[in-house]
């Protein structure tokens, strides 16, 4: 379902929306000399989703969620004592690492990432293969020297929610996406414990992270290329219009070619700025929900995120009930991925020509753990063929001793029959 919207212009000293029969004033901190009415009229299409191979194929986003276990696996051995597990210490907490098979085959299913081998009691133990402990020293370095990085993308992350303060669990239900090591909102390490964060009792006992902001004004990843490309300049949110990127084949109806020109003329609103005053059937409201799923995005490792993942921010972001259907009516910024039978969210713009998206730190290092995940199929397929080539010996052997007992035994049969004779 898309919007259709017709709206004039005239000098003023504020920004006003009309919508319907209300009216809304919007206050950019800045002087804006506009004043807007908005009609929001429905104009119902059907848009058949459509395929892009480009975006299914690529490794990094559709292993995510199978390295994710293997990483807190790894991150288990590395804090136990040498380095090393029995399989008893993890074998009752698959659900904890999200494995769905019992953790041994689980561990077994990846032998260039851990090792296994004979301990105590002659039992399986496990510890990281060569090629993985180096990528865990790499990984480790790069977490130590970006970790600046990692706090300003979680500062961001926290600042676009509409009460500046979320939960602990939210943060630590999409740290995966944002990049953050494990125990990196630890009260106790102290990693966080600075001028900007501060720890904060919520409602329903929960425990939550708030930001004081010192009054700077955030300037969101549309903002900043805009700066850059000398669309804005710190005023005025006018010009700055989404990049798109349409798929091979993909062509938009009329109409909603012509509702998503005229969505591109609106003012950008920045994820960071008070939404209250937006009415929310209005398309300056889905001008806002399309620009934070922009920056959220912007802000993950792969610049993907599964959609049910997403839809769980809507109560403390601010997103409409329906906020599922902003993908679905932008194409151009968003693609839809249904492999692995889960619905990803990709940001386009991310992985279209020369993007002005800042890759994440530890992308490089995630894309190096998934290279050596793939070796494992290399290392039990060769296991295969090597079991079934002894298997072969063994069994021609056999025959072999088979033949030659047969063999003594018809000439003993002759023996004791000529002996009768």
């Amino acid at each position: 379902m898309f919007f259709h919207n017709s709206y004039f212009t005239t000098h003023f000293g504020n920004l006003f929306f009309c919508s319907k029969i209300s009216i809304f004033s919007l206050f950019d901190h800045q002087k804006s000399p506009f004043r807007y009415t908005q009609i929001s009229n429905y104009v119902n299409v059907y848009m058949k989703w459509k395929k892009d191979p480009f975006f299914d194929s690529i490794l990094h986003i559709h292993k995510s969620a199978e390295l994710k276990p293997i990483i807190q696996l790894k991150n288990f051995i590395v804090n136990y004592p040498n380095g090393c597990i029995p399989i008893s210490a993890v074998s009752k907490r698959g659900l904890e690492f999200d494995i769905s098979i019992r953790v041994a085959r689980f561990l077994r299913q990846y032998p260039s990432v851990f090792e296994e081998f004979r301990g105590e009691h002659n039992l399986p133990w496990f510890r990281l293969t060569s090629e993985a402990a180096e990528i865990d020293r790499e990984e480790k370095r790069v977490l130590e020297e970006c970790k600046e990085d990692l706090k300003d993308r979680l500062r961001r992350f926290v600042l676009m929610s509409k009460d500046k303060v979320l939960p602990l669990k939210i943060i630590k239900g999409m740290a995966w996406y944002l990049g953050l090591p494990e125990r990196f909102l630890d009260e106790s390490k102290g990693d966080l414990l600075d001028e900007s964060f501060r720890f904060v009792d919520m409602e329903d006992g929960l425990k939550g992270l708030t930001v004081e902001s010192n009054g700077e004004k955030l300037l969101s990843t549309m903002q900043r290329n805009a700066m850059k490309n000398g669309v804005y300049f710190g005023g005025t949110l006018e010009g700055i219009e989404f990049p798109l990127f349409p798929s091979k084949g993909l062509r938009l109806r009329r109409k909603i070619e012509s509702w998503l020109n005229e969505f591109q003329k609106l003012p950008y609103v920045s994820p960071y700025e008070d939404f209250w005053h937006l009415d929310p059937d209005s398309d300056f409201a889905e001008k806002r929900v399309v620009g934070m799923l922009h920056e959220l995005l912007s802000l993950f490792v792969e610049h993907s995120a599964e959609r049910k993942k997403l839809l769980c921010l809507k109560k403390y972001f601010g997103l409409p009930q329906k906020v599922h259907k902003a993908f679905e009516r932008h194409p151009h910024m968003f693609y839809l991925s249904f492999k692995n039978k889960t619905c990803t969210a990709i940001l386009k713009e991310a992985y279209c020509g020369n993007s002005s998206i800042e890759k994440h730190p530890m992308l490089v290092v995630r894309k190096k753990y998934i290279r050596l995940v793939k070796e494992s199929d290399w290392i039990l397929k060769n296991r295969r063929i090597n079991n079934r080539f002894i298997k072969h010996e063994k069994l021609e052997k056999g025959s072999d001793i088979d033949a030659d007992s047969d063999d003594r035994t018809d000439i003993q049969a002759e023996e004791v029959s000529k002996s009768f004779c």
